[in-house]
């Protein structure tokens, strides 16, 4: 198992930058191949739903979201050039064993663009939401939910990460989101030069994280297995305790209660999403 595709979803909401560098590193680790998607909205998709509008009104809003759209492409587009550029990627078609990158735009809704071309990638790459801006919150939530594969949230940072997976923390409790998480990370995991098995000793169904660290030394994977007692919230202990062992990356599932469940009422994985100051990979 190794990355070969990474997906990135892009808005004009100026946090893919930081997200593009991120996977600029895993792509010269792996010579992988990040896909940039664009995701335009459709003009016909900015119209008021269930409400009558006027045939000249409707042609105006359609006409100049077009070229609202046309504009923040054309200037995504260039941006991405000057920096792959700069991360060292070649522009080119997939394939061929080289870390590269290439332009796609997408047209639709980016629920529905993240099921059409996500569900074949390695890895999902997308910002840390912005609570407080109320962005990114509806990107990790398609990505998670519509493709089925791994995605790796990105927090804001001033520089580009020096390592990116070479200590990898896993959150285990025994679950299928946390056996997914290892399951489809697993090139991520293999790579890695430390690995850390970290759990609160809740393990669900009795499979422990000494049978996951026996399970990864049959792939030639050496853990070291940690026990944390819990004090406060389980997401945020597990952020502190990945921290203390030295990690540059989280493996964990998501949302083993219901989305709306935690983000309303808080949960685990929400308190990751909200405090991570370092990259997670996120599977439900």
């Amino acid at each position: 198992m190794t990355i070969r595709t990474i997906t990135l979803p892009v808005r004009g909401d100026g946090k893919g930058n930081n997200v593009l560098a991120h996977a600029a590193l895993l792509a010269k680790r792996f010579d992988a191949h990040v896909t940039v998607l664009h995701c335009r909205p459709r003009p016909a998709d900015l119209l008021p739903y269930g409400v009558p509008v006027p045939g000249f009104l409707r042609d105006q809003i359609m006409s100049s979201a077009s070229g609202v759209a046309d504009e923040e492409e054309k200037a995504l587009r260039a941006e991405f050039t000057d920096l792959i550029a700069q991360m060292g990627l070649t522009e080119r078609a997939p394939g061929g064993g080289v870390p590269s990158a290439s332009w796609q735009e997408a047209p639709g809704r980016q629920i529905d663009v993240l099921k059409h071309h996500g569900r074949l990638a390695d890895l999902i790459m997308v910002p840390k939401p912005d609570r407080d801006r109320n962005l990114g919150a509806n990107t990790l939530r398609s990505a998670l939910f519509a493709s089925g594969r791994p995605v790796l949230m990105c927090p804001p940072r001033d520089g580009i990460p020096k390592t990116l997976g070479e200590r990898i923390a896993i959150g285990w409790n025994g679950s299928i989101e946390a056996s997914r998480a290892v399951a489809l990370s697993m090139g991520l995991i293999e790579s890695a030069s430390e690995v850390t098995i970290l759990s609160s000793g809740e393990e669900v169904h009795g499979a422990t994280c000494e049978d996951l660290a026996a399970m990864l030394a049959l792939r030639g994977v050496i853990a070291r297995t940690q026990r944390f007692n819990v004090r406060g919230s389980v997401g945020d202990n597990l952020l502190d305790h990945a921290q203390t062992a030295g990690a540059d990356m989280l493996v964990m599932g998501a949302y083993g209660d219901s989305y709306e469940r935690e983000t309303v009422f808080g949960g685990n994985t929400q308190a990751v999403v909200d405090h991570a100051t370092m990259p997670v990979v996120l599977v439900h």
